[in-house]
């Protein structure tokens, strides 16, 4: 049976989602949805896309943000199911992903009365949400439709505001739950999509900046992630103009272009473990744009030092600074880089600068050679191989703990487009298959997952979204068998525990996976065999698995060598 009230209600609240610049929506199956699930699924302008588990589907959602850079709606019926929700709410919160999430709910009459899946929605999200609005039941007088619109386009709005994120919408229904779908048809009223508002300084604070930094000789610019292209130009500029190193965090994608990179600093995460490297690479000054790079060493030069003076630009008004001791400077970064150039002095190359390229220069020799043991796949010498297979432009999508250290460490500066993404927002190991598929998803280009074997154990769920979606994802699996950033940490010397509590080895064969979700596989024991079958995978459409076995042990001592043997030829040679 068809209900006219709720046909109009939710028509209109589809087209105003429409109206402000809603594209897709990721769909989780359920029945109290059905009346938005239907709609969307017949609405012309927006894109659908189905995935079973709440967990992945919320993943998929952030994935397909992060790409675009603008608003995913993500729907699921009531119950536990917006439960599932609530770790990818975290991390677009976190990491600043504009969603739009709309959980529908039992009516009024039906919650806290033990109806079946009715569970407390009201705010569910807490903090992690930028705004919440119960929906008021479907109606269908003029000034009811009216309302719903509305609360579409400040639901997309808000979620698109500096600092973006993610939103609730909570959509209690009453059955019958069947939308007319004839209802439905094309948006043909002008769309007033979204747009970015920029926090901007006043020329004269501008001045007083340069002044400052135009004191400083030793001075540091930090790029962690941020996804602005004119900014990749403009500070690139003004660390040539201060003669100012550039420490790059692979997630800012300033080591990657065809744009000079002659002051950025790749592996700065190697040089800071080097003993006595923070006296004489201690900076004066700090300027850093982004998110906080993944290098823990950066953090410790930083926080040991509070004599550091540290600006930390952001343009969304945040605050990211969790050595509590640098002043915020709220300001759009390619703006406030466009204006220091204009104001700064040109400045000449120092010993300062000359040591901290010397010294790189030596890491990125030394980190761009392959190790051959003679027995074990070293996991780094995955990311020296990567430099030269990758195709010249493509999305590397990055897994926590080990792979997004290991790119810090063995991806170097190179001219191909390669565009870097993880999830360092709440830095977690779930919903990475998902959120990598759903980058793909938003892209033409090629993507590539590097993940590690218990973060894929955590969506293997997710993989089923390739085969519902017609997706194409290469993963590289790196299989240590366990936690391999716990042997780096002091918990690898209780040795008793270590292994049942920390190591965690799951013994699983992948293949079986890989077979159940009719994806490509192959399991690497040379390297090149894993040349070979990394290009067979990109010519390939669909899902491909390479699993690369390694020991998370043996890797340990491998890697302290390498860094060991390059600040002794620097203690040696000067």
């Amino acid at each position: 049976m068809q209900n006219k009230a709720l046909s109009e209600y939710v028509i209109s609240f589809a087209n105003g989602l429409v109206e402000n610049g809603i594209t897709q929506a990721v769909i989780s199956p359920g029945s109290r949805s059905t009346p938005l699930a239907l709609v969307f699924a017949e609405h012309p302008q927006i894109q659908t896309y189905i995935n079973i588990d709440e967990r992945s589907a919320s993943f998929f959602a952030l994935g397909l943000a992060k790409k675009q850079r603008k608003p995913v709606v993500l729907l699921c019926t009531s119950g536990t199911a917006a439960a599932n929700y609530y770790p990818a709410v975290v991390e677009a919160h976190y990491s600043r992903v504009p969603l739009v999430v709309i959980t529908a709910d039992r009516p009024h009459e039906l919650r806290d009365v033990g109806a079946p899946q009715a569970i407390d929605q009201i705010n569910m999200y807490s903090k992690y949400v930028k705004w919440f609005v119960d929906c008021a039941l479907p109606e269908n007088q003029a000034s009811m439709l009216r309302y719903i619109r509305n609360v579409a386009a400040r639901a997309v709005k808000t979620s698109f505001e500096n600092p973006k994120g993610p939103v609730h919408v909570n959509f209690p229904l009453r059955e019958p739950l069947i939308p007319d779908l004839s209802l439905v048809k094309r948006f043909d009223q002008q769309t007033r999509p979204y747009s970015e508002t920029k926090q901007l300084l006043a020329d004269e604070q501008l001045k007083e900046l340069a002044n400052k930094i135009n004191s400083i000789e030793k001075g540091l610019i930090v790029c962690g992630e941020i996804h602005q292209d004119e900014f990749r130009n403009n500070v690139l500029q003004l660390a040539k103009k201060l003669k100012f190193p550039i420490l790059a965090d692979p997630l800012s994608n300033l080591r990657f272009g065809r744009q000079n990179k002659e002051y950025v600093v790749d592996c700065y995460d190697s040089i800071l473990k080097m003993e006595g490297s923070k006296p004489l690479l201690k900076p004066d000054l700090v300027i850093r744009f982004g998110a906080m790079p993944v290098s823990k060493p950066l953090f410790l030069l930083l926080k040991d030092h509070p004599d550091i003076e540290q600006f930390v630009v952001d343009g969304d008004g945040g605050f990211r600074d969790p050595t509590h001791s640098a002043f915020h400077i709220h300001c759009d970064e390619a703006y406030l880089c466009e204006k220091l150039i204009k104001y700064c002095e040109k400045k000449n190359e120092t010993a300062w600068i000359k040591n901290w390229r010397m010294i790189n220069q030596r890491y990125s020799k030394r980190l761009s050679e392959r190790v051959d043991d003679g027995t074990d796949l070293f996991e780094g010498n995955l990311y020296i191989e990567l430099q030269s297979l990758l195709p010249e432009k493509c999305n590397v999508f990055v897994g926590n703990s080990m792979p997004i250290r290991d790119v810090d460490t063995f991806f170097r500066n190179c001219d191909k487009s390669l565009s870097i993404y993880a999830n360092r927002g709440a830095n977690g190991i779930d919903g990475v298959v998902s959120t990598a598929l759903g980058v793909s998803a938003a892209s033409r280009e090629k993507t590539i997952l590097i993940i590690g074997d218990l973060s894929f154990y955590h969506d293997l769920n997710g993989l089923l979204a390739a085969n519902l979606n017609d997706l194409d994802l290469t993963i590289l699996l790196v299989n240590n068998n366990g936690g391999g950033i716990f042997s780096f940490l002091p918990q690898a010397e209780n040795r008793k525990h270590f292994e049942k509590l920390f190591g965690t080895p799951s013994n699983l064969e992948f293949q079986h996976a890989a077979s159940l979700y009719k994806a490509g596989y192959a399991k690497i024991s040379t390297w090149e065999q894993f040349r070979t079958e990394f290009q067979k995978s990109l010519q390939r459409k669909g899902l491909f698995i390479l699993e690369i076995p390694t020991n998370r042990q043996a890797r340990v001592n491998i890697q302290k060598e390498m860094l060991q043997s390059v600040s002794r030829e620097i203690e040696r040679n000067g």
